[in-house]
């Protein structure tokens, strides 16, 4: 067995977990709060509701569109955002995204339909989703920096699934909403059912952003010289990609792989069942439910098997068990029978996908040093978040509806070859140059030595 993370790096942080914990937990909760209700919304109302045609397949690829367009935006916040985190400290970005995103999803949910405003509707749907989807960009990357730099060197497994916990609360609050409000029959739910989610993400915002706002800036951050902090945008940006290009292919491979799988088993999946098996759209989403709950239970024993066993195998076995399951996933969702359905949604989005994020979070943190962690992140991520998470479910979507009898064997290359995009990345691992970038620069770092017997 390996020990992780017996490196260099300042001992935990004073700041109380418990306190760490709610401020990144929220922020990521909210963001897939949003986005999860947004593709399955995409997915079962807004075809109709901002899209309307006589041919429901093109609605809902035009719907599935929208999703698209949200992660493009995503990598031009994660850059600008990430940026500023390198010069301004990671609290006051996270404290900024939360209200720029949720402000967005807010307005979602009072934005008349296409019935009432005509094709202003679809315009407004599509800016208020750029708006989300440039204020998300700043979440996820900060808040792994965050936790990864308020980890002490045997804690950052542990630290750093926070924000992968959050996500599978924010999954688990939409994917409930999303049951209930498609439980009371399609005229509540065409009508005004499908807007309460939205509304109600006002609630998280304000509780966030006061939570946020009391958080101590990380320890890490606050010993990065002054000559760092006074660089300008420009040489922040010249100084990631003139050392730290390597991690950004590391980070943007590994990243694009866990994106397309986690968006098409959780969301692809919904849209497929409805429209191709005629699978009532509570089963599925109740199936994405029945998931994130197990997910929960699943992130914080990985976070801690992290800081023991070697990330990189974990990582491996995620892969290679998503190349196994990539046919017989579909072999069981053709079987259309409930059971059936939330058993394979159970293993894919509650076991296989959460283990893949909750590993490559310490990984992708540590390619980088600090002067440059959170744009590397804010960077590498979004830029290929937005390329495989926002086009993996309309690229599928697209597959099954131009194939002959809908056949879904194009969809499992698709997956195995995501899964080979993370393999490559954990071979291309970084670790050691920034090591010793970072002794070169004398410049205390939380990044990982490589493993050591335990």
């Amino acid at each position: 067995m390996s020990q992780q993370g017996e490196g260099p790096g300042p001992a935990e942080s004073p700041t109380p977990r418990k306190r760490i914990g709610p401020a990144v937990v929220v922020g990521t909760a909210l963001e897939w709060f949003d986005f999860f209700l947004y593709a399955s919304m995409a997915a079962l109302v807004f075809g109709q509701v901002f899209f309307p045609s006589s041919n429901s397949a093109g609605s809902t690829l035009a719907a599935f569109a929208t999703f698209a367009v949200g992660f493009l935006a995503r990598p031009l916040g994660g850059i600008i955002f990430g940026i500023m985190g390198d010069k301004i400290g990671r609290k006051a970005v996270l404290s900024l995204s939360l209200l720029i995103m949720g402000g967005a999803s807010c307005l979602i949910g009072v934005l008349p339909s296409y019935a009432t405003i005509g094709v202003a509707a679809p315009i407004l749907l599509v800016m208020l989703r750029v708006i989300q989807g440039f204020g998300a960009g700043a979440e996820f990357g900060s808040a792994i920096a965050l936790s990864y730099e308020h980890a002490g060197a045997k804690t950052r497994g542990r630290y750093t699934s926070l924000p992968a916990l959050g996500v599978q609360i924010g999954l688990l609050a939409a994917s409930l909403a999303v049951t209930a409000v498609t439980s009371f029959g399609d005229e509540f739910l065409y009508s005004w059912g499908w807007r309460i989610p939205f509304i109600a993400s006002f609630v998280l915002v304000g509780v966030g952003y006061w939570i946020r706002r009391n958080l101590p800036e990380t320890p890490e951050f606050e010993r990065v010289p002054t000559a760092k902090l006074e660089r300008t945008k420009r040489q922040v940006l010249g100084d990631l990609l003139r050392s730290d290009w390597r991690g950004l292919v590391v980070v943007a491979a590994v990243f694009a792989g866990y994106a397309a799988i986690s968006y098409t088993f959780k969301t692809f999946s919904l849209s497929y069942l409805s429209e191709f098996r005629d699978v009532p759209a509570n089963v599925g989403s109740f199936g994405v439910a029945l998931a994130s709950a197990v997910a929960i239970a699943v992130v914080p024993l990985v976070g801690r098997l992290c800081d023991r066993v070697d990330i990189r195998r974990i990582m491996l076995f995620s892969a290679a068990s998503v190349l196994a399951i990539a046919f017989p996933m579909f072999w069981v969702l053709d079987t259309g029978k409930p059971v059936y359905v939330w058993a394979i949604l159970i293993l894919g989005t509650g076991i296989l996908a959460p283990i893949m994020l909750v590993a490559a979070s310490p990984f992708m943190a540590q390619q980088f040093p600090t002067d440059v962690r959170a744009s590397g992140l804010g960077a590498g991520r979004e830029v290929s978040g937005a390329i495989a998470g926002g086009l993996a479910p309309l690229a599928a979507l697209t597959i099954v509806t131009l194939s002959p009898g809908h056949a879904t064997w194009g969809v499992s290359l698709l997956l195995m070859g995501c899964a080979l995009l993370v393999v490559v990345g954990v071979l291309f691992d970084q670790k050691n140059r920034v090591l010793t970038r970072s002794s070169a620069n004398s410049i205390p770092e939380s990044v990982d030595e490589p493993a050591t017997s335990a």
